[in-house]
């Protein structure tokens, strides 16, 4: 039993819905975005919801074919490879979190 592979398999295929559900939405998906949610509407409109959202699903999309990527070379290779993409995912996560809002959506703010 390969349990990388499935591993990965789960991930790119809820990385996958979560892209396709992005498209689909396009600037109502920010709402799906933690910490986007949580603010006051007012505040909400300071920022540029496209943008956000496009970002969110490149990012979701990244996530995706590294998982994909990951499974694939798990299945035919070794099992211990969906452990490197599993890393590699870490990194970029953790690349985007943020503690502070303003600081996460800086970038997003409409001038």
């Amino acid at each position: 039993m390969n349990i990388g592979f499935y591993a990965c398999i789960i991930m790119t295929i809820i990385f996958g819905a979560m892209t396709i559900l992005f498209t689909i939405l396009g600037e109502k998906a920010a709402m799906l975005i933690s910490g986007f949610n949580t603010m006051p509407n007012s505040q909400r409109d300071l920022y540029d919801k496209k943008k956000l959202s496009k970002d969110q699903r490149n990012s979701l999309l990244l996530w995706t074919i590294i998982m994909a990527i990951g499974a694939s070379l798990a299945y035919f290779i070794s099992q211990y490879i969906a452990i490197i993409a599993f890393i590699v995912w870490l990194i970029l996560f953790f690349k985007d979190v943020h503690l502070d809002a303003d600081k996460a959506f800086e970038k997003y703010k409409i001038k």
